[in-house]
């Protein structure tokens, strides 16, 4: 559990004590897993059991384990592998498990694990690892540049899965400095349960476009699958609700989800995003929330892998903030974060940023997650990196 707030450095903004986790709510609104379905083409499973992981080192040592206890199969997707320290670490273990005869695949996206040797996917195969490397540059559409698979999954024996913001490289292998080479600020979550399924479906989809098989164009590819779990009940069945949302290429399920759960939000929507750049349906969803007394936060970084991107987020702070949203900034060196709460019970933890690459170009991976339990955890987190950060004033915004 995270301790309570008792101090911030100077010119921080201090989370009053009153306005912190609330009580739990009570009014029902529409089906969580119904609207999913419909708006975001996410089938939902009860049943799970979900725990929120917090940093590099807490989310690679439940991922190895999950990797060291395989039976049956570990599928692997990931935006960024690289061959360093925590490169090397994930190396052995899938090579170990590929040595028991476990299925062991794995994809990587070709932009995003460039500087990564092909030695180090060579031994993998050689190992009798399944590699597969998305979207090489070439004569395809966009040559190749666009769309990258930005996903970070992990799924084992279609029983526990693994998803967030956190890629597998040593920059995400600490706490927070100041210093250039500092760790990120980052958060995944474990599931166990039937939504373990969905992901392994998941992963098979991108597994297939990874290896440039065309999908068959006949009329039933046309049609939307049946829908799954969208009586899924929290308050009757144990665990939580899970659905898994995949952002595809010109879809925008990611963003119709987040207006939805706008829309549902009574009290309070808490959202962390490295890359913000919403666009003009988002802000004026968030500017909605908050002129209607939601309470509305956004926490974003301060400082950023491309410095060019701070000037781009900066562009939507002054509209939201006349609009009552409140912002911060995170002091450290970088929050890679992509996660939500929603009245202290839907939480969102994923692969996806608010801009156009995220909501609408890029293939991503999110878990909506209804969960009292949960969603109170991840209150307690996103207050706690409020008192890391800095609140902006409007004043403070740039003409």
């Amino acid at each position: 559990m995270t301790p309570p707030i008792t101090a911030s450095a100077p010119g921080a903004s201090v989370v009053p004590a009153a306005s912190r986790v609330a009580e739990p709510l009570t009014t029902r609104g529409p089906s969580f897993a119904r609207g999913l379905w419909r708006i975001a083409h996410a089938g939902a499973s009860g049943g799970n059991r979900v725990e929120l992981l917090r940093n590099g080192p807490r989310t690679f040592d439940t991922m190895i384990t999950a990797i060291d206890g395989a039976q049956r199969a570990v599928l692997l997707e990931n935006y960024m592998i690289l061959d360093d320290a925590v490169g090397q670490r994930f190396s052995e273990s899938l090579i170990a498990a590929a040595r028991r005869d476990v299925r062991v695949q794995l994809i990587a996206d070709w932009i995003g694990s460039r500087e990564t040797p092909r030695a180090f996917w060579r031994r993998l195969r050689n190992e009798g690892v399944d590699v597969r490397i998305f979207n090489r540059p070439g004569l395809t559409p966009w040559l190749g540049l666009l769309p990258r698979d930005h996903r970070k999954l992990l799924v084992v024996d279609d029983a526990v899965g693994v998803t967030g913001g956190i890629g597998l490289g040593e920059v995400w292998s600490g706490g927070m400095t100041r210093r250039k080479s500092a760790p990120w600020r980052d958060t995944a979550v474990r599931i166990e349960g039937p939504a373990a399924r969905d992901m392994t479906q998941a992963f098979e989809v991108m597994w297939r476009r990874a290896g440039g098989e065309r999908e068959h164009r006949r009329r039933r590819h046309y049609l939307v699958p049946p829908t799954h779990g969208v009586d899924t009940d929290p308050d009757i069945e144990p665990g939580a609700v899970v659905g898994i949302v995949e952002g595809e290429p010109l879809r925008y399920r990611v963003g119709r989800a987040f207006q939805f759960q706008a829309v549902s939000a009574q009290k309070r929507i808490w959202i962390a995003s490295a890359y913000f750049v919403p666009s003009l349906s988002e802000i004026e969803a968030l500017a909605g929330a908050a002129r209607d007394g939601v309470d509305v936060r956004v926490l974003v970084p301060s400082k950023y892998d491309h410095p060019w991107v701070r000037r781009l987020t900066r562009r939507s702070y002054r509209r939201l903030l006349r609009n009552g949203v409140r912002i911060w900034e995170w002091r450290g060196v970088m929050m890679h974060a992509k996660t939500s709460v929603v009245d202290n019970r839907w939480v969102r933890v994923g692969s996806t940023d608010f801009n156009p690459l995220g909501v609408s170009i890029n293939y991503e991976l999110d878990a909506l997650i209804e969960d009292r339990e949960l969603g109170q955890q991840a209150c307690e987190m996103f207050q706690d990196d409020l008192g890391n950060s800095d609140e902006i004033r409007e004043w403070e915004v740039e003409q």
